[in-house]
């Protein structure tokens, strides 16, 4: 005798299960893919913002320093000479930093453009103002006036290392800067008109503000306007 097996207890044909399988490979692929786009374009997003975060931060820090210059004047080779001084890709001035560069007090900062490829990266380079800081030659490249330096702007030592207990150091801001463009706006001389300029030197008064135009490769950006401390001025934001 047959006994009949009922049709729901029956098992899957080879057919059947070769579907399945396929449903289950295709279905799997697709999540994986999925997966796989979105893990790229997080990357892609954090990329993008690592780019803008260091570029911010670039620029914050020096409309902060700016914005806290000090007009002082030191003696080299027997003349008195103001430390404020720069030109459209290079700047150099006194302001105040705290603890976390090893010793606070006033720094002699000097902001400038190195050669690194097809981009040139921006440097800025610090001298604890001290005596016995800008003077020594042994440790660290000594101090001279920006616009009397001599030699390559790139020859001024190892990069994020301080030396002499934090009194000097110097470190990439930016790696890859795609424009950079300083201003001035102020009296070139007693008696005439407040105008911009991309020169200031030999002056004993600041600026009244400086004009910063920063940008990356991967990112642009608007120029900033940073006022110096000193009385207050109408700013003609034109040229």
């Amino acid at each position: 005798m047959r006994v009949a097996t009922p049709r729901a207890t029956r098992g899957f044909t080879l057919v059947e299960l070769l579907i399945a399988l396929s449903l289950i490979g295709i279905i799997t692929l697709l999540l994986f893919s999925g997966l796989r786009l979105g893990t790229r374009s997080w990357e892609a997003v954090e990329t993008a913002s690592e780019r803008v975060a260091d570029l911010r931060i670039a620029r914050n820090l020096i409309e902060r320093a700016l914005r806290q210059t000090q007009a002082l004047t030191l003696v080299v080779d027997g003349v008195e000479r103001p430390v404020f001084a720069g030109d459209a890709e290079a700047l150099e001035w006194v302001a105040p930093l705290s603890d976390h560069v090893g010793i606070p007090g006033l720094y002699i900062l000097r902001l400038s453009l190195e050669e690194a490829g097809e981009y040139p990266r921006l440097v800025l380079t610090r001298w604890l103002l001290h005596d016995d800081v800008l003077n020594d030659d042994h440790e660290h490249p000594a101090w001279e006036p920006l616009m009397e330096s001599t030699g390559s702007r790139a020859e001024r030592g190892p990069f994020d290392r301080d030396l002499a207990q934090g009194a000097y150091g110097r470190t990439v801001l930016l790696p890859r800067v795609a424009r950079f463009q300083l201003e001035y706006f102020g009296r070139p001389q007693a008696g005439f008109e407040r105008e911009w300029s991309e020169e200031w030197s030999d002056r004993r008064a600041l600026p009244q503000a400086v004009r910063l135009t920063l940008s990356t490769p991967e990112q642009p950006w608007p120029a900033a306007l940073v006022r110096l401390p000193g009385p207050e001025a109408i700013l003609d934001r034109d040229r």
